[in-house]
């Protein structure tokens, strides 16, 4: 039986782009790369609040082979990342094999065939050999069911889907969360609102962001010599690496690291608040590392603002022309904007049923057992599957670092296929369990067990209570697994 497509990947965002860039090496060229969004990009498109910005360095966030040596500055604008996407998108050709408004509701292996059946809403199926899972780890929008929400009259917005049209000024806003979204968007409605309301759970660990324009002459340089673009590069990774390699995941070796990032974090709060009650407030009660950090050079500056207040007593209840918090105090307020996340692991991991060998339900057997996926890209009893936002893949702090590294390991594992003349591959148990092993013992040091993340709220533990979302090796040691994986963790059929 001959399928549809050589591969059908979902997703069209910067892994999903990765992926087909990867298997189009391979020889792979009958793709069905489908998204449900109307273009391609991912966050990138889907996303755009105002202050919408990287949060990692645009040098470093965006393909190493693929540079783009005009930025407009160091931490580029949403949009700058958007036209990235499609850039490289044009450069590879790969648009054509792309459906947008398509919403992948499931998919089953077919042990007699060895295809993929892909079911798609409003559609008739499709078939694959191969299936690339490429939603994003933050595809899922979470909106908490806070009491009496409904019975509120005024404007609700969620920063995954921004409306344009909305203008804050003279408004009366509440923004519910303090994540590393809010932190970008707080600045910006606080500039035109007439009040702000900041309700905070959980106080985020912030740094300073060395954001600058680049001149010109430095972008013409970048454009003529590439080089001096991937030595920036290089500088940009050592600094992330030592911030959250060595002093998040290496925190029982390199606690002290992990302390003065902390200090400095607070220190650059000090000069930033003159109120000693509100940076008690904004202070995190967690190691640094347990909630994902954030840079921004003007959330902090926010609550000097006689229009802005801060409120950490928590959410009681909604009424039509209010927000009432957990102390008693009624918010007037006509606009509620929720910057309350994703949610990762009650419907991200998977985005969509999937169904592999034997009936194994992908997202039952995680939740009934341990989430786990070998090298993060592969499963055992899932053959022909990559997942790429996977337990375990995410490797460094720019998910770039995460994407080529997986690229590589796509092309070693195809590559194999094509020199043993087969088309099946599947990760074994005896693998896939020595890989669990490993980042099990690697985490028992990061701060996730070593440090105190009691009070931190994050997104980065699963239900099950382990930090499985973040790869716990140095980044280069990501990469060279991705190089030199044994090729015998894998059978192989026709």
């Amino acid at each position: 039986m001959e399928p549809d497509y050589d591969a059908i990947i979902v997703g069209a965002g910067f892994g999903g782009i990765g992926a087909a860039i990867a298997l189009r090496k391979q020889g792979l060229n009958n793709l069905a790369i489908l998204e449900r969004e109307s273009n391609l990009g991912g966050t990138w498109h889907v996303n755009h609040y105002p202050g919408l910005s990287v949060d990692i360095a645009s040098v470093t966030y965006s393909y190493s082979f693929a540079p783009n040596p005009h930025w407009s500055r160091m931490y580029a604008p949403g949009e700058e990342l958007e036209k990235y996407a499609h850039h490289v998108v044009a450069t590879y050709d790969l648009e054509r094999h792309m459906q947008f408004d398509t919403t992948v509701t499931g998919a089953v292996h077919d042990d007699e065939s060895g295809l993929w059946r892909v079911s798609i809403e409003g559609r008739e199926p499709i078939t694959a050999r191969y299936l690339v899972a490429a939603t994003g780890f933050l595809s899922q929008p979470y909106t908490p069911p806070f009491p009496g929400i409904e019975t509120f009259t005024g404007d609700i917005l969620h920063t995954a889907d921004w409306d344009n049209s909305f203008d804050p000024t003279d408004r009366s806003i509440a923004v519910i969360g303090t994540g590393a979204t809010a932190v970008q968007l707080i600045p910006k409605l606080a500039e035109r609102a007439r009040s702000l309301t900041v309700f905070q759970r959980t106080p985020i660990w912030v740094i300073p962001k060395v954001d600058t324009p680049i001149p010109a002459p430095v972008r013409r340089l970048f454009e003529r010599v590439p080089a001096t673009q991937r030595a920036l590069r290089s500088v940009n990774n050592t600094i992330l690496e030592g911030v959250m390699v060595v002093g998040v995941l290496q925190y029982g070796r390199q606690r002290i690291l992990n302390r003065a990032v902390a200090a400095a974090s607070k220190l650059f709060m000090r000069t930033q608040v003159r109120d000693r009650k509100t940076r008690k407030q904004l202070t995190p009660d967690y190691d640094f590392g347990c909630k994902r950090p954030t840079f921004s050079n003007q959330y902090f500056k926010v609550y000097n603002r006689s229009n802005t207040a801060l409120e950490t007593s928590g959410i009681d209840h909604f009424r039509s022309n209010a927000l009432v918090a957990a102390d008693g105090t009624a918010y007037p307020i006509d606009t509620v904007v929720l910057a309350t996340g994703f949610n990762l692991w009650d419907t991200n991991f998977p985005a969509f049923e999937i169904i592999g060998r034997e009936g194994r339900d992908l997202g039952k057997w995680w939740r009934d057992n341990r989430f786990q996926a070998y090298q993060g890209i592969t499963v055992p009893k899932f053959p022909n599957f990559l997942s790429l936002n996977s337990p375990y893949s995410y490797n460094g702090l720019s998910y770039f670092t995460t994407i080529e590294g997986q690229m590589r390991h796509i092309e070693r594992l195809f590559g194999e296929m094509r020199r043993r003349g087969v088309t099946g591959f599947e990760v074994t148990e005896e693998a896939n369990q020595r890989f669990l092993d490993r980042m099990t013992e690697n985490l028992s040091t990061s701060v996730f067990y070593a440090g105190d993340c009691s009070g931190s709220n994050s997104y980065y533990f699963n239900q099950h209570g382990e930090a499985v979302l973040l790869r716990p090796t140095s980044t280069r040691a990501g990469l060279k697994d991705a190089r030199t994986f044994p090729l015998s963790d894998y059978t192989y059929a026709q």
